[in-house]
């Protein structure tokens, strides 16, 4: 039984070609608010400032939009694998920041009559719901960094808005710092939910949904290798059917995978032995002292009696991929061609993606430990708890279900087309007027519309 067959028995249900990426939650910048903010809820334009607001943070230098930039479709700017917070502006985090976009159609995380874990915020879904999500880098020390939440009320009381909190919430609203956390989270998630910007659903391929433009036969080939289960299979996980009657494709169906996605030695949490005191040693394989396990931890309480799920992260929509490199919760790959070329080369040339040793042996999933250990233990009585993490990662499903040398179930002439089609899912095209649109440089030239 393949690594994903196993995952899926277990009850991580799914085919999945994600591209996954996670959160930082956290981020800075004080951009003004466009004009449709002024069409939502006090609450939401409370969320507004408070999303955009440096000065909640021990730096005065970091707000959520520092992570989350909008011409980056909410994700990060600054071309890191992982984002830098902290006190001093000089902690790396753990994950590579994720876009919000479409963020607020996310169902609160819970675990499907059959086992399968969906939803939820972050990219493990610790938090349950958006406003809990918004909450949390306020108070994680390698992102805002405040002490307390006494410590985020304080300042809060500093800025020119307070005013407009009290209105919102009462003369108390300020009182009980845990509820003002609360507040501060649902105002935030108000923002995130109400405002188009974060959900426009305005790409050439809504147009193209429409019937009022047409797609390329580089994006139309494209879109054929992406549904094809044959081939791409990316559907299977990312759906291009709608959500609902009145919401379209969201591109995501929510589950959770583990793509065996290679270690990014550039990520100081993975060195070996590394200072960094918020950086737990939770392996004793004699590899390496730390792991990202996803539905695991470190950042999340490991789910008892699940062993089966770790390294698993949740699938994110793919709508403005483009805009939103480098990709994986590890920020391991720059570019859609990279990230789609290890899809569907991961299994067939295995040396192009992980370390080889003197002899030239290849180490696969050199991410995730070789044996149980830490904090993460063999779960005593559970059925198959003593099997290697690396036994969770997805082998069994297209385009995994290859061997060494065996052909890929795409050409890099299809990676492209592919690559094509999820550029039409870039924000912000207009049928009126189709050469202004402005899609990221790494998107391939297909030439007419």
């Amino acid at each position: 039984m393949s690594g994903r067959q196993r995952l899926r028995a277990a009850g991580v249900g799914g085919l999945c070609t994600a591209l996954l990426l996670v959160a930082c939650g956290g981020g800075g910048g004080n951009g003004a608010a466009d004009s449709g903010s002024t069409t939502t809820s006090k609450a939401a334009q409370l969320g507004h400032q408070l999303f955009d607001d440096t000065a909640l943070s021990a730096s005065g230098q970091q707000s959520c939009s520092t992570c989350h930039v909008q011409s980056r479709a909410f994700a990060a700017d600054d071309g890191l694998p992982v984002p830098l917070g902290g006190p001093n502006m000089d902690e790396p985090g753990l994950r590579n920041a994720p876009s919000l976009m479409y963020a607020s159609y996310t169902p609160a995380f819970h675990v499907e009559t059959d086992g399968t874990p969906v939803g939820g915020f972050f990219r493990d879904g610790r938090a349950a719901t958006l406003a809990d999500q918004a909450q949390a880098p306020f108070l994680t020390s390698f992102e805002m960094a405040n002490s307390s939440a006494a410590d985020v009320v304080a300042k809060l009381k500093t800025r020119p808005y307070v005013d407009e909190f009290i209105a919102l919430y009462g003369q108390a609203a300020l009182d009980d710092p845990d509820t003002a956390m609360q507040r501060i989270g649902a105002a935030i998630a108000a923002y995130e939910t109400e405002d188009k910007k974060f959900h426009p659903f305005s790409s050439k391929y809504d147009a193209w949904v429409a019937g009022s433009v047409q797609l390329s036969q580089q994006e139309l080939d494209g879109l054929r290798l992406f549904n094809d289960p044959s081939k791409g299979n990316c559907a299977a996980c990312h759906p291009t059917t709608p959500a609902s009657p009145t919401v379209p494709a969201l591109f995501t169906d929510f589950t959770y995978d583990n793509l065996g996605v290679p270690r990014n030695a550039s990520i100081a949490a993975n060195d070996n032995g590394t200072p960094l005191g918020y950086v737990p040693v939770n392996s004793s394989d004699g590899v390496h002292d730390y792991y990202d396990l996803g539905l695991c931890g470190p950042l999340r309480t490991a789910i008892a009696g699940r062993n089966d799920l770790c390294g698993a992260f949740k699938v994110p929509t793919l709508r403005d991929i483009a805009l939103t490199a480098p990709y994986f919760h590890n920020g391991e790959f720059a570019t859609l061609q990279q990230a789609l070329s290890f899809y569907v080369t991961r299994d067939t040339n295995p040396e192009d993606w992980y370390p080889a040793g003197a002899d030239g042996t290849v180490t696969k999933f050199d991410d995730m430990p070789s044996q149980y250990g830490g904090q993460f233990s063999v779960v005593p009585g559970v059925a198959g708890s003593d099997t290697p993490y690396y036994g969770n990662v997805n082998t069994g499903e297209v385009p995994y279900d290859r061997h060494i040398g065996g052909s890929a179930a795409l050409t890099p002439d299809e990676i492209t087309e592919v690559a094509a089609f999820l550029c039409t899912l870039t924000d912000g095209f207009d049928a009126s007027n189709p050469s202004a649109y402005a899609l990221p440089a790494q998107c391939p030239q297909s030439g007419g519309s």
